[in-house]
């Protein structure tokens, strides 16, 4: 990388670590520190640790598209304004009802596929995948930062606080993407962005509502665990301060889960890891509903739970990158992202409509059933190869769009081939065979 795209990549990545912190800071102490509230109640709980998901999902797209029309800064800086006042008012919340207010606004700046986009905006096509993997890092980095920090800082700042500092971190971020990330030419966004023609084809891909329903329930059941959890390490007599020292060495045993799967994987994704990664999650969710006064399985619980977490987290979205057709991978990975942040809503409102009804023991056995369900949906997957995604530009009269896309399909390694004449793109799906030449040569013919 030059020093251009390595400059763009880690204030982007900073932007990331920063706006994804506010989120998930909140997750480990809500359902302790929000007992203090005078409209307290489970279902309450629920809807402020997953609130933010439900107008998360309904605006990443729209989002994303408006950054094509309107620019990639000024939509990423909407975004960051409405999170930073979602986060003020729910750090001056008296109230459950107006916290619910503040964390729905919160999710109201859906910036990621903006972020995103910028990122492709302004690296070389050889260097985006570094750019895209460095901003990757730093969001799984931000969700283990603040699981750790979340209960240090609502230790000595109360819930006020964390929202307080997560509005901050947000303001910080503005001047990095207004300064200190590069400005680029915006580039054609098949492949990065939504696209509205795309949504219902895509929506019902037989291979791809798979994975979609899949990170739906993986994040429904992280949100589920998270409102449960902090109030079953009080049962320990372990305070909201002491947590952090529960969740550093849980979530570094599973990090050596993670690499003993990956390991075993070999750098594929074979359908009986995934299977596997869920039956973790699974394992744990029926130790939290019958062993919850066992600390010894309580922790080994969550030991289970992160390892098929962090196993499912990493890959599903190289599985939706491998299946989406060429050209429309922004817009695969917008529906995904969509069933990624309503999966946050619904876990929160799920386990506390039952806990309000029932036990927290029955919403950890609710998890285990949805563990079940979740088996038979991924259990229909068909085995994935990965492969590499390449754009090329060139121009294409309507007379010869038939010819260069079948030309195109007969040189080696080219798996999928979409022309895309109005950006001047055509973009492939290849293996390691790809004769990147000859690809060349059909273009300028």
């Amino acid at each position: 990388m030059n020093a251009l795209e390595l400059r763009a990549a880690l204030a982007l990545a900073s932007v990331y670590v920063l706006r994804m912190m506010g989120l998930f800071m909140v997750m480990p102490v809500l359902a302790v520190a929000a007992m203090d509230y005078p409209d307290y109640s489970p279902l309450l709980v629920g809807l402020a640790v997953g609130g933010y998901g439900l107008t998360q999902a309904a605006l990443q797209i729209p989002m994303g598209m408006m950054s094509d029309k309107w620019g990639r800064k000024p939509v990423i800086l909407l975004g960051l304004s409405v999170f930073a006042v979602g986060s003020f008012v729910a750090a001056q919340a008296d109230s459950m009802a107006m916290m619910i207010v503040g964390r729905i606004l919160q999710g109201a700046g859906a910036i990621a596929g903006a972020i995103m986009a910028l990122a492709t905006d302004v690296s070389r096509e050889s260097q985006r995948a570094k750019v895209l993997a460095i901003i990757g890092i730093a969001i799984g980095f931000s969700f283990y930062l603040a699981v750790i920090v979340g209960p240090l800082i609502a230790n000595s700042y109360g819930l006020a606080g964390v929202f307080a500092i997560t509005g901050l971190l947000a303001l910080l971020c503005m001047p990095l993407v207004k300064w200190v990330v590069p400005n680029g030419e915006q580039l054609s966004s098949g492949d990065t962005l939504p696209q509205q023609g795309q949504l219902k084809r895509l929506f019902f891909s037989p291979q791809l509502w798979r994975l979609n329903v899949s990170v739906m329930l993986l994040h429904m059941l992280i949100t589920l665990l998270f409102v449960q959890l902090p109030v079953t390490l009080l049962n320990f007599d372990i305070s909201l301060a002491e947590h952090w020292t529960v969740y550093v060495p849980v979530l570094g045993i599973s990090i050596v889960g993670l690499v003993i799967m990956m390991g075993i994987a070999r750098g594929r994704t074979p359908k009986s890891l995934l299977l596997a990664g869920v039956m973790l999650m699974g394992s744990a969710f029926v130790m939290l509903a019958f062993q919850a006064q066992n600390w010894w399985m309580i922790t080994a619980a969550v030991v289970l739970f992160f390892t098929g977490f962090n196993y499912l987290e990493a890959n599903f979205p190289a599985l939706v990158s491998s299946i989406a057709p060429a050209g429309q991978k922004g817009t695969a990975m917008g529906i995904y992202a969509s069933f990624q942040f309503f999966g946050a809503f619904l876990g929160g409102v799920l386990s506390g409509v039952v806990t309000d009804i029932w036990t927290p023991e029955m919403a950890y056995l609710v998890g285990a059933i949805s563990n079940i369900l979740w088996l038979s949906i991924l259990s229909g997957m068909k085995e994935v190869s990965r492969v590499k995604r390449v754009m090329m530009h060139g121009d294409f009269p309507q007379a010869k769009q038939p010819k260069i896309t079948h030309d195109l399909l007969l040189v080696p390694g080219v798996l999928e081939a979409t022309l895309s004449p109005e950006n001047g793109a055509v973009y492939l799906k290849v293996d390691r065979d790809f004769d990147a030449v000859a690809a060349r040569k059909v273009l300028n013919d």
